[in-house]
């Protein structure tokens, strides 16, 4: 059986603005089977970025979800992201997904995981995926040492991922709020 492998996916806050983004690709062992998957959505009124990185059918479960906690609470970010992981924590199906997400709005951004973490992150960025790491790394020498916006950082953050990455191509998808 082959082992899937993520995505690379990016949030940050800077300047005023918040922006998220990821790369097209699908992986699946050693084959790539897409090259321009979309992996970041704008939901609730356009006033909330969502991106994933782990098995698609399972993060379109967690969006829709994470949609209808949103809803419920009249779009508080904080608390439908709490709600989502207690629930993606405790249902017996749920847990069984394979997925992270990271939410922001214009206030707030989160990484939530089905093993029940809500993380807000003390710098102005977050990824996840296998090429998080690059990507972020890129991300925060560039909000400290550029003057570029925060969609200009996701966009060459990413390219510096997809550069190291294996599981990252250039084929972006950079949302803005």
């Amino acid at each position: 059986m082959h082992k899937t492998r993520s995505t690379t996916i990016l949030a940050v806050r800077h300047k005023g603005q918040s922006a998220m983004g990821g790369d097209g690709q699908v992986s699946f062992g050693d084959s790539v089977l897409k090259m321009k998957a979309k992996k970041i959505r704008k939901i609730y009124n356009n006033s909330v970025l969502t991106g994933f990185a782990g098995a698609s059918a399972d993060a379109f479960t967690l969006f829709e979800k994470f949609e209808k906690r949103l809803e419920q609470y009249s779009g508080n970010l904080s608390r439908a992201a709490v709600e989502l992981a207690k629930e993606w924590r405790t249902d017996r199906f749920l847990r069984r997904l394979e997925a992270q997400l990271i939410v922001m709005d214009a206030e707030s951004m989160f990484l939530i995981s089905g093993t029940g973490d809500v993380i807000e992150p003390d710098e102005n960025t977050v990824a996840i995926g296998s090429g998080g790491s690059y990507a972020m790394a890129a991300a925060s020498a560039l909000m400290r040492f550029s003057d570029l916006d925060a969609r200009a950082i996701v966009e060459e953050s990413l390219k510096i991922a997809a550069n190291i990455c294996i599981y990252t191509n250039t084929n972006l998808t950079i949302e803005q709020i």
